[in-house]
């Protein structure tokens, strides 16, 4: 486990920002509550095995006693490098996304299914969305009660989707809390191979 160095830090937070714009402040400088000390810090970024981790000040300063090929996670994964060095958010970045989102689209019930079995959003699911959204923005996904659901690219603007067709795609998927079930089934075979 070690911090990232500027090349990282920087790509980790361009993606960030696309989904959060200026609340990604509010995700850098957030206090930490936990841990035995007075004062436990803050939250920061840390990299373990081509995976970013947002933990507490505290919990990295105890994870040192810890050596590193023993050490599997700490913190929330917030996501991965590629061997090529892209950088994808995974769906465990969601509550930290969802909190700060800058640009949010709402969805229908009969369509919340079809989201969560990884299908992009189609504007006949569209219940609501935030104005000023462009394509290409990152927009996290909620329900109509306001349970966020995953997180997808924006592929048409706020004006664009009042004059669409019921089919015509609207978010791009990336990713959706329905990953748990299918990475879990996924894991099951593997043992049972």
């Amino acid at each position: 486990m070690r911090p990232m160095d500027e090349k990282e830090t920087t790509v980790v937070f361009e993606k960030l920002f696309k989904f959060t714009g200026n609340n990604l402040k509010n995700i850098v400088e957030n206090p930490s509550h936990e841990g035995p000390d007075k004062d436990p810090g803050r939250y920061c970024f840390r990299l373990h095995k081509n995976k970013v981790y947002y933990v507490s000040d505290s919990l990295v300063k105890r994870a040192t006693n810890i050596a590193r090929p023993k050490l599997a996670s700490i913190g929330t994964c917030i996501g991965r490098f590629t061997h090529g060095g892209n950088f994808h958010l995974t769906i465990e970045c969601l509550n930290l996304l969802a909190a700060n989102a800058k640009h949010k689209v709402w969805l229908k019930p009969t369509s919340e299914m079809s989201f969560l079995y990884a299908n992009h959003v189609l504007k006949g699911g569209l219940g609501r969305i935030t104005e000023s959204i462009a394509p290409g923005d990152g927009v996290v996904v909620f329900s109509m009660s306001d349970l966020p659901l995953g997180f997808g690219i924006a592929a048409k603007s706020t004006q664009d989707c009042r004059k669409l067709d019921p089919n015509a795609i609207v978010v791009l998927h990336q990713a959706d809390i329905g990953e748990y079930l299918r990475m879990e089934n996924q894991s099951e075979q593997l043992i049972e191979e």
